[in-house]
């Protein structure tokens, strides 16, 4: 009895004790586990103020919010209760505005473009801004005009991909040491490679005509063009292989154009990466001009005037002109360290769903996956046809009167994207390696997706997919770099595989032959509102968009014959016809109950 007593009142208190201690203690830790999620954060020019929200900061936790740019910290402030946080930051006058907010917190960061803010935003002093302090008075004296402020930026770009067009590649699993790019052996399904062209293929590049180079130079520096990325009303023309201001195509003046430096716009952006590959939305699929202006929601609700309206800048952060995120099939990283994904940037949480099983999803499946059911839309406010390029032909000449004669496009709209497994690494070709056909394909793979439905660190992704035929010297197994000035100029492709031969130090008499080569192509925009994610039944129980059982992997290994032996009488197992989805889900549901794994039925677990 006394025993008892004391069990008690005694030990089983400490015990209760232990147990509500632990209990707080995790209670503790979950609240920050979880990295915040900046729901709104918005400037109020004429208040001169900053509205703030976020979202899982962590009960009552302590949240310090800073500019991205300057880094300077514009107030430390407590969550409420339910780990949220309202807040009005007020800025002095004189404060530099950022152009993005990070918030921290005891279980992470995030950090997201600042609505509104204004064109000066995240200026320390000469960073570029609509008639900012500094540039009021500018006169443009060519390109050093630039460079009297800004010789630490001019330095930064230098070493970017924008400029170098090439860099580390560390995503790839082809010669990951080295350095690769564009200008680095990179090979796609489009021009090929810039081998042979650079006056073509550099009417993109950041620089004013002359090559990069390895090493910095006065020369070098006011080769880059700040103006391409920082002034919406100039334009270039080449003139003796140096881009000028082309006056006759401006609505201002240069002096004009430099007082009135901006940060880079949607448009900004979009003259170079909407019209890779040669024309508008041609290189991307998710890609066009009227991305930048569109007030077409449906079209992509991010970027849609009327939908979150967000810049480029708000998903690519830049840190001293190096910008993260980029293409499967893009071979150099900016900005290593940085992978973009939807709630990274503090825009959406981890299971940002109401239903427990869809959130199931976000762990083997990217959002892009169900959101961008569809690619190469048209914008519904926009005349222009923004379909994409799947083919391109080269032996079949061009369609083009005059030159520049451009080959063979087989372009289409609406497309249903190609699904596959992928970990962030790819196998991209490069000229110096060899290639071999894909005998369940047929083609040479120029760029693919690594990555499988029992690696842990894959997700289904949804991909363009695009073919070309294309020139391939036949002793030594290696992709010719077409010299696309000479088709340009002709029309005649063995002409221009010739002449690429003979840049890539081959005999021109070598022999070759043409071969069908392939592309994978990561989609990230165009996504559609949440009411067009596609359904349940859009990938289980049907095969028209793709094959779960096929290709992806998921068909069961063993047979029901072999289900009724091992597990389950055969009656029972002959029941799983699988007629509708509700059926596919009640048995896996009772699978889930009995503590099945995957790995019992399937050749993965998770």
């Amino acid at each position: 009895m006394n025993k008892q007593k004391d069990i008690a009142t005694g030990k089983g208190r400490v015990f209760s004790q232990l147990t509500i201690l632990v209990c707080a203690l995790l209670v503790g830790f979950s609240a920050y586990a979880a990295d915040p999620v900046i729901k709104k954060s918005a400037f109020e020019d004429g208040d001169n103020k900053i509205q703030l929200k976020v979202l899982k900061a962590g009960r009552r936790a302590l949240v310090t919010v800073s500019g991205v740019e300057t880094g300077q910290v514009l107030g430390t402030f407590r969550a409420n209760k339910k780990g949220q946080l309202e807040q009005e930051i007020s800025l002095n006058s004189g404060q530099i505005v950022p152009c993005n907010i990070k918030v921290e917190t005891p279980g992470g960061s995030a950090t997201r473009s600042l609505a509104d803010a204004p064109a000066d935003c995240g200026d320390q002093g000469g960073g570029g801004g609509g008639g900012s302090s500094g540039h009021d008075d500018l006169a443009y004296n060519g390109p050093g005009t630039c460079l009297e402020c800004h010789t630490e930026h001019a330095f930064d770009v230098f070493e970017s991909t924008h400029y170098q067009w090439k860099g580390e590649a560390p995503d790839m699993i082809n010669q990951s040491s080295w350095i690769q790019g564009k200008h680095a052996g990179g090979v796609n399904t489009y021009c090929g490679n810039i081998t042979g062209n650079w006056e073509g293929c550099s009417t993109c590049h950041v620089g004013r005509g002359a090559k990069p180079e390895e090493l910095p130079s006065q020369a070098q520096l006011e080769n880059i063009d700040c103006m391409i990325c920082h002034q919406d009303a100039y334009k270039r023309k080449r003139v003796g292989g140096v881009f000028l201001p082309d006056l006759a195509s401006m609505s201002i003046g240069m002096d004009e154009a430099v007082q009135t430096v901006h940060k880079p716009t949607r448009a900004s952006c979009l003259q170079c990466h909407a019209k890779a590959g040669g024309g508008d939305a041609v290189k991307r699929g998710d890609l066009a001009l009227a991305t930048a202006h569109t007030a077409d929601v449906q079209y992509d609700v991010h970027m849609a005037t009327t939908g979150a309206n967000l810049n480029c800048q708000s998903c690519h952060v830049p840190e001293n002109h190096r910008f993260p995120g980029k293409g499967s099939d893009i071979r150099p990283t900016d900005l290593a360290g940085v992978d973009l994904d939807c709630n990274s940037g503090g825009c959406h949480s981890a299971t940002p769903h109401d239903s427990s099983e869809i959130n199931q999803h976000t762990l083997k499946v990217a959002c892009q996956t169900c959101h961008i059911p569809i690619y190469a839309k048209n914008a519904g406010d926009s005349e222009a046809n923004e379909a994409t390029e799947l083919h391109r032909s080269w032996q079949s000449g061009t369609e083009h009167a005059h030159a520049p004669f451009h080959p063979v496009l087989v372009k289409a709209n609406n497309q249903v994207p190609v699904y596959r497994y992928w970990n962030r690494m790819s196998d991209n070709y490069l000229l110096i390696n060899q290639v071999y056909e894909d005998p369940e394909t047929g083609t040479h793979h120029t760029s693919v997706p690594d990555g499988a439905v029992n690696d842990p660190g894959s997700k289904l992704f949804p991909f363009k997919y695009k073919t070309s035929d294309y020139p391939l010297r036949t002793e030594s197994n290696q992709l010719i770099a077409l010299d696309t000035s000479v088709f340009f100029a002709t029309a005649d492709a063995d002409a221009a595989a010739i002449a690429g031969l003979e840049n890539m130090g081959f005999n021109r008499e070598d022999e070759y032959q043409w071969v069908t080569t392939d592309t994978y192509q990561l989609l990230n925009h165009q996504v559609s509102p949440s009411d067009k994610a596609l359904n349940c039944s859009a990938c289980h129980l049907n095969t028209a968009r793709m094959d779960l059982q096929g290709e992806l992997g998921f068909a069961p290994i063993n047979t029901q014959a072999t289900c009724a032996s091992g597990c389950h009488s055969a009656e029972k197992a002959y029941e799983w016809e699988l007629g509708d989805y509700e059926e596919f889900m009640a048995h896996h549901k009772k699978h889930d109950e009995k503590q099945a794994d995957c790995s019992d039925c399937h050749s993965f677990d998770r």
